[in-house]
């Protein structure tokens, strides 16, 4: 039977105050010696730090050290002996009205505890954050950052292997045109989904005793889409995006409004209501794509959020860099620990955008390099999830193909603090992501994949420059075919998107003639076509990219590309 720890220290703390009163009234006040000698301290000396906090079996074990200390027992602050384990919810930042999970003497130096799961019930402890505290006699003292569990993929119902792709060449695909898709050998596949959407009515979805109704006429398109592409062998990238809708106010950051400054906006778990959503949305969509069922498919990546380090795509409101990495992770957490606690060994991701160390505001913009820094810091400290990153390297300006020449704009450069990184520069990210703090709990680096990213083909100077395109993916996809760090690289798009073309951003493979982003249909294969079909085949790759290097001015890929992948056949 569980009673609450703060009922019995307050029912303790009553009970000493009458008695003291009652001494006093019978005249023997000169004769009690005050329970707190020593002038109270105005903060405790303990301090924890967490080395670890995992399932093992059916408990979670939390481990650190006690420094600092001991607050002096005549103290109030020290007067209980003891160190005590709470398990907050993700959204609850306040020990108050918080019971102990477990309790151990206070001792300098290795701490440890060990506490029941109880998965599936509601005392589970599965998305719980846990925090060292002392007692004052009436109230819980924080001495500890919170750490969250590591290894949610323990419990994992689905555990099949990750499927690798025989290529990295991956494409945003129209899915009328999906048999275009495979005769061009398409690796690596895009799906949006947009959690806004996916409320409705027709699948009833029961997560933790709350029943959740989903749109079956929208899950079931995308359960036709997903399997389309990973029957074929294709490797899903689910993109989970937030965009408003009024009927859903628990999915935005509590203060949210709708704002024209904003195409999608970041998840709630700042709230109970928030929390439970999101957390039983994302455990839905993993359970139902993780394979099992072949008429639904297999998603294997799972990307939170598009280019979070720029609110105009995770709308949250001004605020400060810290403020808002705090808030991103404690959202990243709750879809890592739903997805990876469904499938273990699904990969989960964030994206940015090429901003290394530019346009950053302080309040709404922020930049990649920062944005990554702060998050990984922020999860060393509290318990270090494999995270993985996926990176937009756009040219600049978008609206001419060449990168090569973007040093020349001097926004790019071989610094790990170049204002922008890109193809020209993409080694200053890999090379970066070795770095000791940025390393997964295996010590290794962390999978990037390259998920949006594209070469127009209409200059907003020259106009129509298809060979332009063509070569800037040859060697673009060279250069991340050849970077070991790289997992995948994902061209927009298929078809042109009319919005993008009159912004003279014509990134497909094919011509359109539609007049809107919806329903695309394609018109005209463009020059980069073929080479993008051919260019991870061993037989037609270096004879379909051989036009680029009159463009490049170049006699050897393996002259401007270190470690090309190719350069054993090259003549």
């Amino acid at each position: 039977m569980k009673i609450n720890r703060l009922f019995l220290h307050t029912a303790a703390a009553l009970g000493a105050a009458f008695l003291l009163m009652a001494g006093s009234a019978a005249g023997l006040s000169g004769s009690l010696i005050s329970a707190y000698a020593a002038e109270e301290p105005a903060a405790p000396s303990e301090s924890v730090t967490w080395q670890n906090c995992y399932i093992e079996g059916e408990s979670v074990v939390v481990e650190g050290s006690l420094s600092g200390g001991i607050t002096p027992a005549d103290t109030a602050m020290g007067q209980d002996e003891n160190l005590y384990l709470l398990a907050l919810d993700p959204y609850d930042d306040d020990v108050a009205g918080n019971r102990y999970v477990q309790s151990v003497k206070k001792e300098l130096g290795q701490v440890s505890f060990r506490v029941p799961l109880e998965l599936g019930t509601s005392e589970s402890k599965l998305y719980k954050k846990f925090v060292a505290c002392i007692w004052d006699g009436g109230k819980y003292i924080r001495v500890s950052e919170p750490i969250y569990i590591t290894n949610p993929e323990t419990v994992a119902v689905h555990r099949d292997s990750y499927k690798e792709p025989l290529t990295k060449k991956g494409l945003l695909v129209e899915l009328p045109e999906i048999s275009d898709a495979f005769e061009l050998g398409v690796s690596h596949v895009i799906v949006n989904i947009p959690y806004n959407a996916l409320f409705g009515s027709g699948i009833d979805y029961t997560y933790e005793g709350e029943t959740y109704h989903f749109n079956k006429e929208i899950v079931e398109a995308y359960d036709n889409t997903i399997s389309m592409f990973s029957n074929k062998g294709m490797l899903v990238n689910a993109i989970l995006l937030n965009g408003w809708n009024d009927g859903t106010p628990d999915l935005y950051y509590p203060g949210t409004q709708k704002t024209d400054a904003a195409n999608y906006y970041h998840f709630n778990s700042k709230t109970e209501a928030g929390y439970k959503d999101i957390k039983a949305i994302a455990t839905f969509l993993a359970d139902r794509y993780s394979g099992e069922n072949s008429d639904y498919g297999r998603v294997q990546n799972w990307i939170i959020g598009n280019e979070v380090n720029n609110q105009q795509w995770n709308y949250i409101g001004p605020m400060a860099l810290q403020n808002y990495v705090d808030e991103f992770e404690r959202t990243f957490r709750v879809f890592y620990t739903a997805i990876r606690s469904t499938c273990a060994n699904d990969r989960v991701f964030f994206s940015t955008d090429y901003n290394w160390m530019n346009e950053a505001n302080g309040t709404t913009k922020y930049n990649a390099k920062e944005f990554i820094d702060s998050f990984a810091a922020l999860t060393r400290q509290r318990g270090n999830i494999d995270w993985n990153l996926a990176y937009h390297p756009y040219s600049i300006p978008m609206t001419e193909p060449e990168f090569w020449d973007d040093f020349g704009t001097g926004l790019v450069n071989w610094e790990e603090t170049s204002p922008v990184v890109n193809f020209a520069n993409l080694a200053v990210l890999t090379n970066y992501m070795h770095r000791p703090e940025l390393l997964n709990k295996e010590g290794e680096v962390r999978h990037i994949i390259l998920s949006e990213e594209g070469f127009t083909s209409q200059s907003i100077t020259r106009g129509e420059c298809q060979e332009l395109q063509a070569a800037a993916f040859a060697y673009a996809y060279y250069i991340a075919d050849s970077n070991p760090d790289i997992d995948a690289f994902i061209l927009s798009r298929q078809i042109d998107a009319p919005s993008e073309a009159a912004l003279s951003c014509a990134f497909g493979l094919w011509t359109t003639d539609s007049t809107t982003d919806n329903n695309i249909t394609p018109a005209r294969r463009k020059y980069i076509w073929p080479v993008f079909k051919n260019i991870d085949k061993r037989a037609y790759t270096l004879e379909v990219t051989e036009f680029a290097k009159d463009i490049l001015g170049i006699e050897r890929w393996s002259d401007v590309i270190p470690g090309f992948r190719w350069a054993k056949s090259e003549t």
